[in-house]
This record gives C-alpha cells, structure tokens and sequence, in this order.
C-alpha cells in the first residue's frame, strides 16, 4: 500500500472504527441475544425462536404496541399536516411583506434542537394538575373542573402528543419549505394562464410535485415516532397504569430494569422488522405513484 493511500486510511479509520463498535456490533450481539434466555449476570440458555414467540402472547407486548401506534398515527399526521401549512405560508410571494421572517424561523426550530427528555420535564411544568401553566391560567379563566393531564388515560396521551408535535413540527416545516422553494417558477407562470385559483394550483400543481418530499418526512417521522421513549419517560413515567407505555418503553423496563436482556433484542428485532415492513411498503407505494 502506497504512502498515500496508507493517510487516506487513517483518515477514515475513526469513522469505520465507530461504525463497526457501535453500529455493527451491537446490532449482531443484540441478534445473538434474541435466541438465548439471557439475563444480566446469570447463564446463558439457548431457547432459539422462545423469545419471539413470547412477545406474542404476552399482553403487555400488544398493550404497548396500540399505544405506539396511536402516537404514530397522531404525531405523524399532525406534525406532517403542520409543517406542510407552515411551509406554504412561508414560502408565498407575500413573505417579502412579513417583517421579522428569519426571526419567526428561528423561533418555529428552536425546540427541534432541544433534548426530548429536556421536553419531557418541560411540559411537566406546563401540564401539572396542581401548579401547571395550563391549568394555572384555567383556575384563572373561572373553570372549576381542571384537566387532569395525568390521571386521565386520554389527556395523559393528550399531553405527550401535544409537546412531541412541538418538538418535530419545526423538522417537517425546514424539509418541506426546502422541497417548495425548489420548485420550478416556470410551471406556476404557465398555471396562472389557464387558473386563478389558488387551490386548484396546490392540488394539481404543488402537492404532486412535492408528494416525495412529503412522503420521505412521513417515512422518517414514524421510524422516529415508533422509537419514541424520552417524552413519555419523562412526562408521565408510562402512566396512569401502562396508558403512556411505549414500545421502546417496554423494551427499556425489559432490557435495564428487569435485566432481562435476551427478551428486551427481541422486542427490540420485532421493531426493526416493523418499521422496515412500513417503510417497504411506502416506497413501494411511491414507486407505483411515478411509474
């Protein structure tokens, strides 16, 4: 091997090196441990496809499945719907006449950069039964029924819906407000001949265009939204009861509360296979649109 090809691949080193410790491996170490009774500091038991088959008959598994699921179709949707308005406002010929543009933006991203679990205890404050901002201004407004944020099963959903549609509204309005104003100018000229409404240039015009932007930030939304642990961890610790568990919730109280390891890779393969499943499915989806 030449010199410089010898610096070349010290260069990316570092990076391979990272990849295969905290990429590759854990991922082929996790595999392993999926077929094998395996609890933190006790023996191994190869049990080959038991952890599986567990997770299917046990109800917690199906409990904090619909709880993900729901989250995944509220939170996506939302945020999707959100950022797509947004994105429409600011990208119209009349943001010239908005003062203060840039500092709106930076206003509507600012909690995308902000940790969930930072979030998480945020909305704490802000949805507490007893000293909450919303309810606080509630007591104020004259209304005698306060909500209870965290013992109703809906509202505690409610809640941690809310403060995760904050956080990734700001993600879905940064792509889809890239993808519009990369639209051509051309074709709206053109349109202008034949229509003056501005709704029918959105449905025949704009939103085609952009369906793949919008369909890549629905993608990657539910793959982030189906691992989603901090905001419930810290909003409502799972409850009341398990109303607020998530899938990787379990997965966590699984694998680093109750040790039990082998069981925990499983669940967390039973994910994986999910979310690729969905994802095949939209890009197969996507492909038939544009074929």
């Amino acid at each position: 091997m030449a010199k410089k090809d010898r610096v070349k691949f010290l260069f990316v080193m570092p990076g391979i090196l990272w990849v295969i410790l905290f990429t590759i491996f854990p991922l082929l170490y996790s595999l392993r441990l999926s077929f094998f009774h395996s609890r933190l500091g006790g023996e191994e038991r190869f049990i080959w496809l038991g952890n599986f088959a567990r997770a299917f008959t046990d109800y917690r598994f199906w409990s904090v499945l619909k709880v993900t699921i729901f989250f995944v179709v509220c939170d996506v949707a939302l945020t999707v719907i959100l950022g797509l308005i947004l994105a429409l406002l600011f990208s119209r010929p009349l943001k010239r006449a908005i003062h203060g543009q840039r500092f709106f933006r930076s206003v509507f991203t600012m909690p995308m950069f902000t940790a969930p679990i930072a979030l998480g205890y945020l909305g704490l404050t802000i949805f507490h039964e007893e000293i909450g901002a919303v309810n606080t201004v509630l007591r104020a407004l004259g209304f005698l029924k306060l909500p209870a944020w965290f013992s109703n099963i809906w509202l505690a959903r409610i809640a941690i819906t809310l403060v995760d549609i904050w956080q990734w509204t700001p993600f879905c309005f940064l792509v889809i407000l890239a993808g519009l104003q990369s639209l051509p100018d051309e074709v709206y000229e053109a349109a202008v001949l034949d229509t003056s409404s501005g709704w029918d240039m959105f449905r025949f015009i704009t939103l085609p265009l952009i369906a793949p932007v919008i369909f890549t930030v629905t993608i990657l939304r539910m793959v982030e939204t189906f691992k989603i642990l901090d905001i419930p961890f810290s909003l409502t610790s799972g409850g009341p009861g398990m109303a607020t568990q998530t899938y990787s919730y379990y997965i966590y109280l699984t694998g680093l509360r109750n040790f039990n390891t082998g069981y925990a890779s499983a669940l967390a393969y039973i994910l994986l296979v999910i979310m690729l499943l969905i994802s095949m499915s939209f890009f197969r989806r996507l492909r038939q649109i544009y074929e």
